[in-house]
């Protein structure tokens, strides 16, 4: 790796000023063995600006910070926001709630150099604020799916919870995210346009990450709108479409008539398929017009 490689890291931010500042204490720790150099682009989504305060304070640390707003409540306009403000050799984005081991840059520039991939992605591991039930850890409700390294990653893998890629790819794709997206799903569509061009993108499992989770995510309601949201919005995008709805027809009254019996097999099992239940159902609203979750979940 050549040493005056340089990375943009991207913080799309809403109103999360306490968990932004763990996050740039945590960026300020990187590890980069004089391999290579970083800057931070926190793109606040806030037309409030509630993560101004947090990124002045960062203003004048060892890295360059630079602040950006965009007011329009729209993740996909977020994340171009701060794509405007990107330069160097490599992207890499990370989410608000979300805070990196010391050598997250680190590993996903090696496994991009190692692999000769245009990206790389690493795992993001929950860190609970105070300990969950039993049956969210019996179901693993909050893990992510974890792969070897070097694996290369299917679109629908990939996510921009943590991510590093080449900033040359972007030149080819058009529009970057889309804002149709706006609640969520941009990434999916992202990572999809970009692997129809031939771009790779790896899995490194030793580039890790943790997302926080407050007890408020650990909520039975809260897990249900996230499904009834993901449901609707996978239906944006074009690949598939008539094969998802078919099976959500046949999956929604099977999963409603099984329900009462997985209970008797624990709350887990019963949560895992209600779930289940309100992915598909999300599909089916969003064919008729019914939208019964407005916003993003936080």
């Amino acid at each position: 790796m050549a040493t005056n490689v340089h990375v943009a890291v991207c913080i799309c931010t809403f109103n999360r000023p306490v968990f932004l500042r763990r996050l740039l204490e945590a960026i300020e720790r990187q590890e980069t063995a004089s391999a290579f150099t970083f800057s931070v682009i926190v793109a606040d989504n806030d037309a409030a600006q509630s993560a101004r305060p947090v990124a002045e304070k960062f203003s004048d640390r060892s890295f360059k910070l630079i602040y950006c707003a965009e007011p329009r409540q729209n993740i996909a306009l977020a994340r171009n926001k701060a794509l405007e403000h990107a330069q160097g050799d490599f992207v890499a984005f990370i989410d608000d709630d979300e805070f990196p081991a010391t050598d997250w840059l680190q590993k996903l520039l090696a496994a991009c150099d190692q692999y000769h991939a245009d990206g790389a992605l690493g795992p993001v591991r929950p860190h609970f604020e105070s300990p969950p039930r039993p049956w969210i850890i019996r179901g693993r409700f909050c893990e992510r799916p974890e792969y070897k390294t070097g694996r290369v990653m299917k679109w629908d893998e990939c996510r921009t919870g943590s991510v590093l890629f080449r900033l040359e790819i972007l030149d080819s794709l058009g529009e970057r995210f889309k804002p149709e997206f706006g609640t969520g799903g941009e990434d999916k569509d992202f990572f999809m346009r970009l692997t129809e061009r031939g771009r790779v993108f790896v899995w490194c499992n030793e580039a890790i990450a943790y997302e926080t989770v407050p007890p408020s995510r650990c909520s039975r309601g809260y897990m249900l709108k996230r499904a009834l949201l993901r449901g609707r919005n996978i239906l944006k995008h074009p690949v598939g479409r008539l094969g998802l709805l078919g099976r959500s027809v046949v999956a929604v009254p099977l999963y409603s008539l099984a329900l009462p019996a997985l209970l008797l097999f624990g709350q887990h099992r019963f949560m895992r398929y209600s779930i289940k239940l309100c992915d598909h159902l999300g599909r089916l609203l969003a064919i008729v017009g019914v939208n019964p979750v407005r916003e993003r979940q936080l």
